[in-house]
């Protein structure tokens, strides 16, 4: 059995105003970032909902580039994110979406970089808890509170059990998993949410696995780092 982690009781450590509109976008923009694998050099940004009615004033414009720029919760830097983020090349825009959304705190996000493209829709649910709900096409759902491996995969017979078998031999265990694929035997995206940290060998035998494509870790650490507030990210 899991219990509440501390952000849904109290709320992360932040740089204001709102749990929801800053601390959970910057949270979304840093998971979005690790997924990408590196800052991206093009990121379009659009809100939903109350996302999209009040963004500029709650700083969620702010919290999303700074989250794409790897930027914790509490980082100081995050008021001036945008500017950070033009100054270190990345080409961001922001706008208003229309149509149905999942959650009124609501933003996707479509970057490009160097490696290649990601498509993510986040919501922001309070006291900065996020849920992911949608990468590249596939419907997911990860929190961000957990270390998550994200597999993708053809939808071949035994590939599940593969993935949970290597788990088992490396004792790490699963709090939470979730699959989706485009067609019967076609592309699929399995997620995990851990009880800890995958290790590197762990992660080589999963990317050595047949029919596995790539493997991708999400791990929303948010304790301190000796360069926050100083300096040019990357």
């Amino acid at each position: 059995m899991r219990f509440k982690d501390v952000f849904s009781i109290i709320g992360p450590a932040m740089v204001g105003p709102s749990s929801s509109h800053t601390a959970g976008a910057a949270r979304i923009g840093r998971a979005a970032r690790q997924l990408l694998g590196e800052m991206p050099q093009k990121a379009e940004v659009i809100f939903y909902g109350s996302f999209a009615a009040t963004y500029q004033g709650h700083g969620t414009d702010r919290a999303i580039a700074g989250g794409l720029l790897d930027f914790p919760t509490d980082d100081l830097r995050l008021p001036d994110s945008i500017g950070i983020a033009e100054q270190d090349g990345m080409d961001i825009s922001f706008r208003q979406g229309a149509g149905l959304f999942p959650h009124p705190n609501t933003v996707r996000l479509r970057l490009a970089g160097s490696g290649g493209e990601l498509t993510l829709t986040g919501i922001s649910i309070g006291g900065g808890n996020i849920e992911i709900v949608e990468i590249d096409d596939f419907s997911v759902k990860l929190s961000g509170m957990y270390p998550t491996v994200l597999i993708h995969h053809m939808d071949y017979l035994g590939v599940l059990a593969s993935v949970t078998d290597t788990m088992r031999r490396g004792q790490v265990n699963i709090g939470h998993m979730s699959l989706d694929r485009k067609n019967r035997s076609g592309a699929a995206l399995t997620v995990l949410e851990l009880d800890e940290m995958l290790a590197p060998e762990l992660l080589s035998e999963l990317e050595a696995l047949p029919a596995v494509k790539s493997v991708k870790l999400i791990h929303l650490d948010e304790s301190p780092k000796e360069e926050k507030g100083k300096g040019k990210t990357s």
